[in-house]
């Protein structure tokens, strides 16, 4: 059992004074907002029973296995949990032009069909990015080249696998992993939350860089070591025009992170051949659990949004809410150059107050506070 770590903080409220009239409720809720969060680091061993006791309202982990089938009073939420990656070793007699991608290919094939979580998806923006639609037939493209690249050469006996790391090791299935001096194909698990993570400072408020949940430059973070020093000049001028905002018009710049990821994949040197999903448990009994859930399409629960829609059903607004979680914390807590772990990103999506949230299932920002949109000008 690992060490429990507790941590609790109050939202202090707002005294009004003067007259007060009863009978109606607000036309508009303020907030569904807890006046108490509590976070608990809980071992995924111990958190299902946690949830069906109504101890904790929600696990925010991906390692929580439920006994038997999903309780009633259990729902899930589907967020993406990782990339599956493939690597060609560049000394391996397969990384040659006309074998290549043939190599990658095979191996994606036998992943898919071994390991039934993984989905097959040879291109780095997936369904569940924000920008996928503008990449959607390029990904659709991918696919049928991979299911329909059945050349005889190489078959997958013929190739040496190993495992980038020991996440990754489940991926090989019945495979015997080759030794590290002689192997020609490396699978990867790529965990998409801890990527958008490093990719991010806060810094008054803001994330750093915006586009860093963006699927196209997501691909660039995991890709872009592996290309050649040629290609490797054209993504990076691509980068900084997007980054810099030099292009005409929306198009102009879809265009360029179309190019852009077409370019990291184009040699199928390492390429992304697939990705999971993460199921995330939360208490739905009525009257101790909780409804009126929002979560982000990369981070799962742990996100701003979470926390700023979720409402205990014991509390019109307000309540103690209890939530666990399977990290410990691990960086500074300060706003500049803390809260990178997973705890302290919880917790700081509690504390912080910043006019702009990520928004949950796009690469954009949204408004965080009320505010009156006209849906038709004025006549």
């Amino acid at each position: 059992m690992k060490r429990r770590v507790t941590f609790g903080f109050l939202l202090s409220a707002l005294t009004v004074t003067g007259a007060v009239r009863a009978g109606h409720e607000l036309p508009v809720y303020p907030s569904y907002y807890p006046h108490e969060i509590e976070i608990r680091t809980i071992a995924s061993d111990a958190a299902e029973s946690q949830l069906q006791q109504s101890k904790i309202h929600a696990y925010l982990g991906s390692e929580l296995r439920l006994s038997g089938s999903t309780p009633d009073l259990i729902g899930a939420v589907e967020s993406l949990g990782s990339l599956v990656t493939v690597r060609i070793n560049p000394k391996s007699p397969y990384a040659t032009d006309a074998t290549t991608c043939a190599a990658a290919h095979a191996v994606a094939r036998k992943i898919s069909s071994n390991n039934p979580d993984v989905i097959l998806h040879p291109y780095p923006i997936t369904p569940l990015h924000g920008d996928y639609l503008y990449h959607a037939d390029l990904a659709e493209t991918a696919k049928r080249r991979l299911l329909s690249d059945t050349e005889a050469f190489p078959t997958i006996r013929d190739l040496k696998l190993k495992a980038a790391d020991a996440a990754a090791k489940r991926l090989l299935g019945t495979e015997k992993a080759a030794p590290e001096s002689d192997w020609d194909a490396e699978i990867g698990e790529i965990s998409l939350p801890e990527l958008v993570a490093s990719a991010m400072t806060v810094i008054n408020g803001w994330l750093v860089p915006p586009v860093a949940r963006s699927g196209w430059y997501q691909a660039y973070l995991v890709l872009h070591d592996a290309i050649d020093a040629g290609t490797k000049e054209r993504v990076e001028a691509d980068l900084q025009r997007i980054q810099s905002g030099d292009f005409t018009d929306p198009v102009d710049r879809i265009n360029l992170e179309r190019a852009l990821v077409t370019a990291l994949i184009g040699d199928c040197r390492h390429v992304v051949v697939g990705y999971t999903l993460k199921r995330e448990y939360f208490n739905i009994e009525f009257s101790a659990g909780i409804e009126n859930i929002a979560f982000d399409s990369i981070t799962g629960l742990n996100a701003a949004i979470f926390l700023r829609t979720v409402k205990l059903k014991d509390f019109p607004w307000n309540g103690w809410l209890r939530l666990g979680i399977d990290a410990q914390p691990a960086s500074a807590w300060n706003p500049i150059t803390g809260f990178s772990d997973r705890f302290g990103q919880l917790m700081w999506s509690a504390v912080a107050d910043p006019a702009l949230l990520p928004s949950p299932y796009d690469q954009a920002w949204m408004a965080n506070r009320i505010s009156e949109i006209q849906a038709a000008p004025p006549r």
